[in-house]
């Protein structure tokens, strides 16, 4: 190409990337003009929907437009997640995500879909610790207790979890690898069973979201032997991390964040991801995760990128070592 072939290139080529920033600009400029939707993978009254709810409330606000929650349950969140991903790249469609977004790609074959190709991360919302819980009446006191005694005989102790593949089950699977422990893992259909079952003794442990076990806790019906983010939580301060109980850097929790379609525009998503940042720093939202046992979970979004590729490589790794089929 001559040289001013070359220079009438370039100078088309910066014409066009700068209509098309010109167009994204604008349309970040008018956003939003209608509703913005979160859909949530999970059944009405669970702790996805009731976050998604409490942060859209103040987003809402903030945004100057309702923001709908829309329950989309099923196929183990991917019905929802592919509803994000055929939707849309405009940033009225997000989802509101948990682990499940990271884990699902390994879980189920083929992998319903490319998490960094089809969809694009937006803000990171909170976290919420994986516990060890038993009933009260269990002869296991704390942690240290249950290693003693799978270790004593191996296989011997159950632990309950909602179901293969979810996060308090993978949790369950990296504690024992790292304690050099053989659990006997029984799966249920959601934590509401498996808690049931531990109260009635059919089952030795159950692992699940602090949120569904801190009512029966504080009721006195169960014993928390250990939560496992790596602190302590606020609403069960005097129960140590599975790291203080001797596995330092051990660390599994249910995180929630937003993710849209790929080819959200960054003007859109550095506009959700401000409107989502101060609606976690609200005395209300902090209230809601607080009462859950959890934590808001600020920061950039390439810190939520971040997070979400870690957490593909750790949980595929795991899944294929310990061949973790879904239900």
């Amino acid at each position: 190409m001559k040289p001013l072939s070359r220079r009438l290139a370039m100078g088309v080529a910066a014409l066009v990337a700068f209509g098309q920033f010109g167009i994204a600009a604008s349309a970040a400029d008018a956003f939003p003009s209608k509703p913005v939707k979160i859909l949530v993978g999970y059944s009405a009254g669970g702790a996805v929907d009731a976050i998604a709810r409490s942060v859209g409330l103040r987003m809402s606000a903030i945004l100057g437009q309702p923001v709908i929650v829309e329950n989309k349950p099923g196929a183990g969140t991917n019905i929802a997640v592919k509803s994000v991903i055929t939707s849309a790249p405009d940033g009225y469609t997000l989802l509101l995500a948990a682990n499940a977004l990271a884990v699902n790609p390994s879980l189920f074959q083929p992998a319903p879909y490319d998490l960094e190709r089809e969809l694009t991360p937006v803000a990171s919302v909170g976290r919420v610790p994986v516990v060890f819980t038993v009933r009260e009446e269990s002869a296991i006191k704390t942690l240290p207790q249950l290693v003693a005694a799978a270790k004593a005989k191996p296989g011997s102790v159950t632990v309950a979890t909602p179901g293969n593949g979810s996060t308090p089950h993978l949790a369950m699977e990296l504690f024992q690898h790292t304690a050099g422990l053989q659990l006997r893992h029984v799966p249920y259909k959601g934590g509401a069973q498996a808690l049931t079952d531990v109260l009635g003794g059919h089952v030795d442990v159950v692992a699940v979201n602090a949120l569904e076990a801190l009512p029966l806790a504080k009721s006195g019906k169960l014993r928390v032997l250990a939560v496992m983010s790596a602190e302590r939580s606020a609403v069960l301060p005097g129960v140590p991390t599975v790291a203080e109980s001797g596995y330092p850097g051990f660390e599994a929790s249910v995180w929630y964040g937003f993710v849209g379609p790929a080819g959200l525009p960054k003007p859109i998503v550095d506009k959700l991801h401000d409107a989502a940042q101060k609606a976690i720093d609200s005395p209300e939202v902090r209230s809601q995760l607080a009462a859950a046992g959890g934590v808001p979970l600020p920061g950039p979004t390439e810190q939520f990128d971040k997070l979400l590729k870690a957490d593909v490589a750790r949980y595929g790794k795991l899944i294929r070592e310990a061949n973790i089929k879904p239900d």
